[in-house]
């Protein structure tokens, strides 16, 4: 079973829309910034592998569902799983919940690129085996 990372936000008014629910755009934000704050928790820092190595994190697809609507101050727990672990990819299970309510799902692959190239490249080793440990 793969192990899940949580990080909890707080819905804004800016992540509501004319009906004051949350915009659906606005769990693709969501469920960024939890891969940020998992890679951060690894001691994975995004800029210091963008200057140092020249390798960015792009997202590659995103498959969405929504469940329910989450409303104006409502406190979001956001979950991540790695489904899979390639070469120069990684496939996420990522959800959000209000409380016991499943809000949306979604399945995310995200590619490893050469900066300068924008091309597809093997993820750094220390980047693969801290994934890999998690």
């Amino acid at each position: 079973m793969p192990s899940v990372f949580t990080w909890t936000v707080r819905v804004y008014y800016e992540d509501t829309d004319a009906g004051g629910i949350v915009y659906y755009a606005n769990y693709l934000k969501f469920f960024e910034r939890v891969r940020t704050e998992w890679l951060r928790a690894l001691g994975i820092h995004q800029q210091d592998l963008l200057e140092r190595d020249g390798v960015a994190f792009v997202v590659r697809s995103a498959v969405i569902e929504y469940v329910s609507a989450a409303r104006l101050d409502d406190e979001l727990k956001l979950t991540l799983s790695v489904k899979k672990l390639g070469r120069a990819s990684i496939q996420f299970a990522q959800q959000a919940w209000r409380g016991d309510t499943l809000l949306s799902s979604a399945d995310v692959k995200v590619g490893c690129i050469d900066k300068a190239s924008m091309r597809p490249r093997s993820l750094p080793d220390m980047v693969a085996a801290k994934m890999q440990a998690a």
